[in-house]
């Protein structure tokens, strides 16, 4: 296949995407945590897959732009589980939560209000931006220019989502924040490099970092 020369897009199979996507959620024991065998589980996403086929956003990888992700929420599978099933692109080590999440911190850590999250467990994110832009940018001020694009930023679920199907994404220099999920205080989730694996950690919303951005998408679809 070829790339496009301006974009670096990289035309593709979405359908034959879908399913590598199911495959690895499969391989990597997401039946499993939600309670079912690997044939109920991809029956049970099945339905999202027409809508997947029929996205159009660009796919990039290197320039951290993704057309949907298959996300799994935390009712199926707790971050506390997923996260040790990512990895780096090309590593070994597993992925982990920073201690400084005080035990049980994590389930307070939400979708605000002004994010709808579809119903049930597993859901489509689409038309996905990695958002280096935003390195160097205080993540409060860059989750407000999200909005003005009419876009949503990540939640941490869909931070492992995205570090699991796509671990190319999460880069030296080209980490990001998830303001798609707050407790209630200056807090912000975000997905770095630490000990050579993915680390789900949290910035202060007021403090810059010149190698961590913020992520985004165009929106959710339960199907």
């Amino acid at each position: 296949m070829t790339e496009t020369p301006e974009t670096g897009e990289t035309p593709f199979d979405r359908a034959a995407e879908f399913d590598r996507q199911v495959r690895t959620l499969i391989d990597r024991g997401y039946p499993s945590l939600a309670g079912v065998g690997p044939e109920a589980f991809a029956a049970a996403v099945a339905p999202l897959r027409d809508r997947a086929t029929a996205t159009t956003g660009l796919r990039d990888i290197a320039g951290g732009l993704i057309p949907f992700l298959l996300v799994v929420t935390r009712g199926a599978a707790p971050i506390e589980e997923t996260m040790p099933r990512t990895t780096l692109h090309r590593g070994r080590l597993p992925g982990f939560v920073d201690h400084s999440f005080e035990p049980g911190s994590l389930e307070r850590f939400v979708a605000p209000e002004e994010i709808e999250l579809p119903d049930g467990d597993v859901y489509l994110l689409l038309d996905v931006e990695r958002g280096e832009e935003f390195c160097g940018v205080v993540p409060g001020e860059a989750m407000k220019t999200v909005a003005e694009r009419k876009r949503t930023p990540l939640t941490i679920e869909e931070g492992v989502a995205l570090v699991t199907h796509f671990p190319e994404v999460l880069a030296k220099n080209k980490c990001f924040s998830l303001g798609g999920s707050r407790c209630g205080d200056r807090r912000v989730p975000a997905l770095w490099i630490s000990r050579r694996a993915p680390k789900l950690g949290w910035c202060w919303e007021g403090n810059p970092h010149t190698w961590l951005g913020m992520a985004s998408a165009g929106a959710r679809s339960a199907g």
